[in-house]
């Protein structure tokens, strides 16, 4: 059984319209009320507020004359928030997410109905408090005997209202399994490149629609602000980047779902694509069109997202390697790991094997191989020698990358700078078979 979303595009009616704002807005005042309420109490008293307090708050502000409109919503939706509020906290003392911010009117919202809030008839959806059926464009259907768990209803920045049906699946999505196998390096310029030697472009979707959103917030900043003209300006804008939003992720599920289909096993690296796209100094370049715009618009992140949930439900295997690995300037032919190799250097020369490579193809070999050879022990190499652990003896530390030479008598170490977290990490040797060079060494996969 597997848990999906259905998203569709639904156009209410007036009645239905101004009873959704009022519950989006209610919810709204709810959460910024009951983080305001937590946020004072730890600052002035130390003292951590619950979602049992907030729930208490709720019915003793809906006494209130000026606050006596939370009772014509449904009070499901005012619940649900506030349990978001809470699953916030707790990741937030975690250490997982960021301290909350106030949600604000211009960014929308969206209201949560569960199984005692809605009626689910016919195949037609009615909400609390309401007479008629939601007006939902069904784009698709939704699977036989499936009956939605929760109803989650959203209002984006640019003035449309969509649903999001969450059932529960109970058919078999497994696919039939291939022997095919990839590794695929991450970019900019190619969205990803992967060991077959195929390469996709990035279709950089803000690129394309860069001069209308050029004017349009040209547009937005002449207009004063909370004016009519401001409110339509801002709805043109917030259009675009909807736009721009919806063609970036059809485009993904559309890539994704075809290197599900084709691979058994998917290799990727695990990458920290927020340390990526920070760039503190960006160049002298239009908003979305520098190396640090680029970033976000190639949607790495999602990207990844998709293929490991994917891979669950379509019995496929997502591998990922350590984001330290040197998997481009490790010459895929001989094991040679150069010392410097700038992004603007797109093709080099291996100097121990003469090989000349192409860096994302050479890089995505090196990532499929590593991701498919872990926990493979070489027989001729002491595997006492690869564990590596905090309190060791210089000498007992072997280091990520060594070579053998042709009869395995002799391992050339490289040395790796000290990481400033505490402790160190590895991952089992590993011993690349196939092409006889590659039988030849080894690798640790070491972090020192």
């Amino acid at each position: 059984m597997v848990e999906k979303a259905y998203k569709f595009r639904f156009y209410p009616t007036p009645e239905q319209e101004n009873l959704l704002r009022k519950t989006l807005g209610c919810v709204r005042l709810i959460y910024n009320k009951a983080l305001a309420a937590r946020t004072q109490a730890w600052h002035e008293n130390k003292e951590r507020v619950g979602y049992k307090q907030t729930s208490t708050m709720v019915t003793n502000w809906k006494k209130q004359e000026d606050l006596d409109f939370l009772t014509e919503v449904s009070s499901v939706p005012l619940q649900q928030g506030l349990r978001h509020l809470q699953k916030a906290f707790t990741n937030f003392f975690s250490g997982r997410a960021k301290y909350l911010n106030f949600k604000k009117k211009r960014n929308g919202g969206n209201a949560e109905f569960t199984k005692s809030a809605f009626k689910w008839k016919d195949g037609q959806v009615y909400l609390a408090k309401c007479a008629e059926p939601l007006p939902i464009r069904w784009s698709r259907q939704l699977p036989q005997n499936c009956v939605p768990s929760t109803i989650t209803v959203k209002l984006d920045p640019s003035g449309r209202f969509s649903e999001t049906l969450t059932i529960n699946d109970t058919r078999s999505l497994k696919l039939n399994p291939v022997t095919k196998q990839v590794g695929i390096d991450l970019g900019i310029t190619s969205l990803l490149t992967t060991s077959d030697g195929e390469k996709v472009t990035n279709p950089k979707n803000i690129n394309k629609l860069h001069k209308k959103l050029r004017l349009a917030q040209k547009s937005l900043s002449s207009k004063t602000k909370g004016s009519s003209n401001y409110q339509k300006a801002r709805l043109k804008v917030a259009r675009i980047h909807a736009k721009i939003k919806d063609s970036r992720l059809d485009y993904t599920h559309k890539l994704t779902t075809q290197l599900i289909k084709r691979y058994q096993t998917i290799v990727v690296e695990n990458l920290a694509v927020k340390n990526m796209v920070k760039n503190h100094n960006p160049p002298p370049s239009p908003p979305g069109r520098g190396a640090r715009g680029a970033g976000r618009d190639a949607n790495w992140s999602e990207l990844v997202r998709q293929l490991e949930y994917k891979a669950d439900w379509y019995g496929r295997q997502l591998i990922k390697i350590d984001r330290y690995f040197p998997s481009s300037k490790r010459c895929s032919n001989y094991g040679h790991v150069v010392e410097k190799l700038p992004l603007n250097i797109r093709e080099w020369e291996c100097p121990g094997c003469a090989a000349h490579h192409d860096r994302d193809i050479n890089a995505a070999i090196n990532i499929l191989r590593m991701g498919t050879r872990v926990g493979v022990r070489c027989k001729r190499y002491n595997p006492a020698t690869t564990i590596v652990a905090s309190g060791q003896t210089p000498r007992r530390r072997q280091l990520a990358c060594g070579m053998l030479t042709k009869r395995g008598n002799a391992h050339q170490e490289r040395e790796r700078p000290r990481s400033k977290a505490a402790g160190l990490t590895v991952s089992a040797p590993v011993a690349h078979g196939g092409d006889p060079l590659w039988r030849r060494w080894l690798v640790c996969g070491a972090r020192l």
